[in-house]
């Protein structure tokens, strides 16, 4: 069994049900999410040892919280239970034409507070097989910033394989740091960076005229760096996407088979279920069977709601391998 650490913001998400909007429902349904954790939990799922980095409030929605991370399988014994709020996300389902919409109320969240000096990272990270990290983290605020930068410092000294969802987000960067002045030392202790020529541009803070330029400038920049991963995503409508993605190494490339995704359920998530996936390909196939695990992972995300994959992986693995009819199993 493979020791894997994560470490990110767990969020509480509220919902309207269904596809109502915002203006039109009563009620909300409430569940817990988080970029990091949601990609430690499809690997939890699939009979690893996850332990995932947070902090919460010292309050009953913070231990709910916790709690969670519990259900599904992570070890929680690093969490942290500090001062500030929970960080929340309102999300409307779109659905056909109309798009779906978030609304983030995070500022001032135990996560983002959180004293870099009260994590050991030499403990946390001790026999751990790897260690996963997203941009979203370091955008947060400087605490959080340092707060990854230790993390993958000792990562490298320990020999921890990292993989790193770069993630730019423009409507975070709000502590008077911009990406380009944080990113590229973390980019640096990087062995699997998943981003596209956008995440890349913003979080260097230079142009580039084609994903090919960006691929030979990281591989030539970044001396860790094994392989950078990019998904294409085309959007039809907020029910119908087809998503594929590759696999790059420095001299080949791992192409997934493209997905027709139709009625979707809930996209949010599925970027992370499709990391976890890549996370265990990579420790357990080879390459192209990586690529397709993940992407086999990302596409059944779209049909399970709420943030998190829960699926066997007999189910990842027949989708992998074609086996896509949906046919009653008994």
């Amino acid at each position: 069994m493979k020791k894997i650490v994560t470490l990110g913001e767990i969020m509480l998400r509220l919902s309207p049900p269904g596809n109502q909007r915002f203006f039109q429902t009563t009620s909300l349904n409430v569940e817990f999410g988080g970029s990091e954790a949601n990609v430690g939990a499809a690997l939890a799922y699939w009979g690893m040892d996850v332990a995932h980095v947070t902090a919460f409030p010292d309050h009953e929605l913070g231990r709910s919280a916790a709690g969670k991370l519990r259900n599904v399988g992570i070890d929680t014994r690093f969490v942290q239970f500090s001062p500030g709020r929970m960080g929340i996300y309102f999300l409307e389902h779109g659905a056909m034409q109309r798009s779906s919409q978030i609304i983030y109320d995070r500022a001032g969240s135990s996560f983002a507070q959180l004293d870099p000096k009260v994590l050991n990272w030499e403990e946390i990270l001790d026999g751990a097989d790897w260690f996963h990290w997203s941009g979203i983290t370091p955008a947060l605020s400087q605490n959080c910033a340092d707060i990854t930068l230790q993390a993958l410092e000792v990562a490298a000294k320990k020999g921890v394989k990292v993989s790193g969802d770069l993630n730019y987000r423009s409507n975070l960067w709000q502590y008077g740091k911009s990406p380009d002045e944080i990113m590229p030392r973390l980019m640096e202790l990087t062995h699997v960076m998943i981003a596209g020529s956008r995440d890349f541009k913003q979080c260097l803070g230079e142009d580039f005229k084609s994903f090919a330029e960006v691929r030979s400038m990281a591989f030539e920049r970044f001396k860790r760096l094994e392989y950078i991963v990019k998904t294409d995503r085309i959007s039809h409508s907020s029910s119908s996407n087809t998503l594929s993605a590759a696999l790059y190494a420095k001299k080949k490339t791992f192409s997934s088979r493209a997905y027709e995704l139709t009625h979707i359920v809930d996209r949010v998530g599925t970027g992370d279920a499709f990391a976890g996936g890549l996370i265990y390909g990579l420790l357990e196939m080879k390459p192209k069977e990586a690529i397709e695990f993940a992407m086999a992972a990302g596409a059944m995300k779209h049909s399970v709601p709420g943030d998190v994959l829960i699926c066997s992986l007999q189910e990842v693995k027949e989708l992998a391998d074609g086996e896509a009819t949906g046919k009653i199993k008994r």
